[in-house]
């Protein structure tokens, strides 16, 4: 079982390296004694990923990428600067966006260069405050330039149990 550990842990590092990059990984996991793996009960591969008691990422068994949670999108936001990983919104749609809609075009101010669309994004305001995580919908060039249309389809706001 030890064994099984070791190796999910390995496979699940390397593809957040590929993903999110070293920095971002090595912010993730920065402590591997607190890193607990579910696997799922039916195939035995590897389901969701814990930090101590808080679910951080999730592997999607349809194309082996990760996604983020808000916990992890937190411990990005305090140890990396903006834009990176980010889009950043006005703050006039913050309440829209933290009940989980979706971002339109014409309302990003800032966005991470590196993205490429498929792409796990986190959405802040302009005080760099969380307000959803999602996945980015069209290249950045796109999103820079066009005025209508989704930028990101959004995954979860902050508020959205609360709907």
């Amino acid at each position: 079982m030890e064994n099984k550990l070791f190796f999910a842990l390995r496979k699940v590092k390397a593809i957040s390296d590929y993903q999110f990059g070293q920095t971002v990984t090595n912010i993730l996991f920065e402590n591997d004694n607190d890193i607990h793996i579910k696997f799922s009960k039916k195939t035995d591969k590897i389901k969701h990923i814990y930090y101590d008691e808080n679910l951080l990422l999730n592997l999607r068994p349809t194309n082996g990428f990760l996604t983020l949670s808000l916990f992890a999108a937190n411990k990005i936001i305090k140890n990396i600067s903006t834009p990176k990983l980010r889009a950043v919104v006005l703050n006039d749609i913050s309440d829209f966006i933290r009940k989980g809609r979706n971002v339109f075009c014409k309302h990003v101010l800032d966005i991470d260069d590196n993205l490429r669309p498929l792409d796990e994004i986190i959405v802040v305001n302009q005080k760099n405050n969380l307000l959803a995580i999602g996945r980015l919908a069209i290249p950045i060039p796109y999103v820079r330039s066009f005025k209508t249309g989704i930028a990101i389809k959004v995954r979860k706001g902050i508020d959205k149990s609360k709907l």
